[in-house]
């Protein structure tokens, strides 16, 4: 999906699904421990050593509920711990984006509603933003074929690279 060399100056970390041999959990403080773990996303990307993308990839349940459950929760979250980088707490940046990829290849044609769905749903999340205590500034709903989001020259891609490029200015 994403490689190293598209942005040099930050550490891209992925989970299995990704391309990675990891888990990706974010807690809300920095005890790493079951109570305070809140999720697992698929893909972060780190500069300066601070989070400042989050990337979730919605491939089976696109619901309301999952798509609105997943960003809140690591809104709620601060840090990413893992053994990787000797357990040490990486805090979130001043300004995060958070990225949601629906993957909407197993969609029939008459649930095309999904996507109308899905852009309510991001105009309402950008509307909350920003949540206090979270620094989640922008949210981003993409939607389409999850293999698009892959393909080295694909639209859905560039529209990808492009989102996470401005973010990180």
């Amino acid at each position: 999906m994403i490689q190293d060399s598209e942005f040099r100056n930050c550490s891209i970390i992925k989970d299995s699904a990704c391309g990675g041999k990891q888990n990706i959990p974010l807690f809300c403080s920095t005890e790493k421990s079951n109570q305070t773990e809140y999720c697992n996303v698929d893909l972060l990307i780190l500069q300066d050593n601070k989070i400042r993308v989050i990337i979730e990839i919605e491939e089976a349940d696109i619901k309301p509920t999952q798509i609105c459950g997943k960003f809140l929760a690591s809104a709620l979250s601060s840090y990413f711990i893992h053994k990787t980088k000797n357990d040490v707490p990486i805090g979130v940046g001043d300004s995060v984006a958070f990225i949601q990829i629906l993957d909407t290849s197993k969609l029939k044609e008459d649930e095309t509603s999904k996507i109308n769905q899905g852009k309510n749903i991001e105009k309402s999340i950008t509307n909350t933003l920003p949540i206090k205590g979270s620094k989640i500034k922008k949210y981003k709903l993409l939607y389409g074929n999850a293999s698009e989001f892959k393909t080295r020259n694909g639209k859905k891609r560039a529209e990808l690279l492009s989102y996470i490029t401005e973010s990180l200015k």
